[in-house]
């Protein structure tokens, strides 16, 4: 890591905190040695950055102090393109704008030599026209909203039924989204293909915040972190 980053990600570690903290502490977070942190903090300090430090109780930034533009790393960079451009073609239209958007005011405050590099990043991800993708912005409104809704739904099978939904939050699978929601006939979760869906009508009834019916939950208890197997 460059000590341009370095002292970067240092500033930033002060700053999101409301207490002192260590610099064993910080030294672990940045994967440095306890010295390197003292040494970047007397540079920091001599910059300028208003950082008070007391022995046996540690550094703290005080209020007011507002962070540099800011600096990514070329992984960060990356990840940060790669991740808007998948947003921008597999979720819905209005989501994909602001991810467009957000990817510009990265853009912006890069250097002309990582400008350079990331012309060249090996990644595509095609934005094709997807039938469900005006369903996904519907479905997550809903979801923010806690609002219930009535839908049509055909299963594998060729199945049709209709149910009345809680819609807790919604599932990317690599090849297809679905709705994660709370069942009202089956009285349980049930995750819904978004291609499967044909039709949703969205309820002027809201459902209540529910300690075991939401999406941390269900992936917490019911199947696991980190748990790949797909829904049936």
């Amino acid at each position: 890591m460059r000590k341009s980053e370095r002292l970067f990600q240092l500033v930033t570690l002060l700053q999101g905190r409301r207490t002192a903290i260590t610099a064993r502490s910080l030294a672990g977070e940045l994967g440095i040695a306890v010295r390197t942190v003292y040494r970047d903090i007397q540079a920091l300090v001599l910059s300028g950055v208003p950082i008070d430090g007391e022995a046996g109780v540690g550094y703290r930034l005080r209020g007011g102090f507002d962070l540099p533009p800011l600096m990514f790393s070329s992984d960060e960079v990356t990840a940060l393109l790669v991740g808007s451009r998948m947003v921008q073609a597999w979720t819905d239209p209005e989501l994909a704008q602001a991810a467009k958007q957000g990817e510009a005011k990265i853009l912006a405050a890069l250097t002309p030599e990582m400008l350079i590099s990331i012309s060249r990043l090996p990644y595509r991800i095609p934005a094709f026209e997807r039938a469900e993708s005006g369903v996904h912005g519907l479905l997550r409104k809903t979801c923010e909203a806690r609002q219930k809704i009535s839908i049509s739904y055909r299963d594998m099978d060729g199945q049709e039924s209709a149910r009345i939904l809680w819609p807790l939050g919604m599932v990317g699978w690599g090849d297809h989204w679905t709705l994660l929601a709370w069942c009202e006939k089956r009285d349980a979760y049930r995750n819904f293909r978004f291609d499967r869906i044909l039709n949703i009508e969205v309820l002027q009834e809201h459902y209540p915040v529910h300690p075991r019916r939401n999406l941390e939950h269900y992936l917490n208890e019911e199947i696991g972190i980190g748990d790949k197997q797909k829904p049936g």
